[in-house]
């Protein structure tokens, strides 16, 4: 099998580099990346990778491709390399809402995929952790309506994001080189991505709109808030959710306990519940704080963090290609 990596320098990227030496090394490995990094090289099991140009990438007749570049990039370069005959699995924005390809969570609904989904779109991290908890919850008691409120690390706007806070942690500030508007260190800014014309930012209507594609209901309601905190860990989520019918809060700790890829944390007596330090490197949804809502019936809040470099981004589309591997899609 073929596989290529666009966008092996990246954070995400560095994540599913180093699956693929663990998971897949046994494979033909090609890489690609910005242009600066073009003809260094990437070592792996004692074998020397040379990073590549694209167009050189999309000669190699790949089986799959990761593509972990952003939305110019894929919006670019996926078409191209689904008429060659490779598999794109995309971690950016460009074809989550594309009615014509699949949002997956390999959890949730990685048996809508057909061996014709030549795209296939991995969704935001925020919103990953968010269905991991939710859908289960909603198959048993249907879900109304969603209020969420996260608090994201500084990570998911990537590298440039991370050095200002490095930067200004030492008293270093430089705003022609800062990624956001305002400091990040001893601060906390509600601005995740750009804001739209109803004062929503891109990041709350990502939130919104890929979870009801995901969970295939389109009548939830759903608002949310996204706030950057300086945190490097992961992102938190603080969510209300609304039942259609009165849920047992021991029913929902036991539905999460068996629910592959969560693991609950909600001892609050012995102060043990979720938070990014421990969620850090690690690749599963941690889930805590489940209490009832006393001012709403049917209701209940819920606290969620996950390791946004990992099931939020590179480990779901990694889990995307084993599935893709266990049902012979790919030979």
């Amino acid at each position: 099998m073929k596989i290529g990596l666009i966008g092996a320098t990246g954070m995400v990227g560095r994540i599913i580099l180093d699956f693929l030496s663990k998971k897949f090394f046994s494979h033909d490995l090609y890489f690609s990346a910005s242009s600066k990094s073009i003809g260094k090289k990437i070592f792996i099991r004692n074998k020397i990778h040379k990073i590549i140009k694209i167009n050189e990438l999309l000669n190699k007749n790949l089986d799959v491709v990761l593509l972990s570049a952003g939305s110019k990039v894929s919006k670019k370069w996926s078409p191209l390399f689904a008429k060659n005959g490779s598999i794109v699995i995309d971690n950016s924005s460009a074809w989550r809402m594309d009615p014509k390809k699949k949002l997956i969570v390999p959890e949730i609904n990685a048996f809508s995929l057909k061996k014709e989904d030549k795209i296939i779109a991995n969704p935001n991290c925020s919103t990953i952790q968010l269905v991991m908890v939710l859908y289960p919850l909603h198959v048993i008691y249907n879900i109304k309506r969603i209020v969420i409120s996260t608090y994201q690390s500084v990570t998911g706007t990537g590298k440039k994001a991370l050095d200002q806070l490095n930067k200004e942690k030492l008293g270093e500030h430089n705003n022609k080189k800062n990624i956001y508007p305002h400091p990040i260190y001893n601060n906390v800014i509600p601005h995740c991505d750009s804001f739209m014309d109803n004062g929503y930012t891109l990041e709350e209507i990502k939130l919104i709109n890929e979870t009801k594609k995901i969970m295939n209901e389109y009548n939830i309601n759903i608002t949310s808030t996204c706030v950057r905190v300086p945190v490097t860990g992961g992102h938190s989520e603080s969510v209300n959710i609304t039942f259609k019918k009165k849920p047992d809060l021991n029913k929902i700790r036991n539905i999460l306990i068996n629910t592959k890829g969560i693991v609950l944390q909600d001892l609050v007596k012995e102060n043990k519940y979720p938070m990014p330090i421990y969620s850090h490197n690690k690749d599963e949804v941690f889930v805590g704080r489940i209490r009832e809502d006393l001012s709403f019936p049917n209701s209940i809040n819920i606290w969620i963090v996950s390791d946004n470099l990992r099931k939020g981004s590179a480990t779901n589309a990694i889990q995307i290609l084993e599935f893709l591997i266990k049902e012979k899609f790919i030979l």
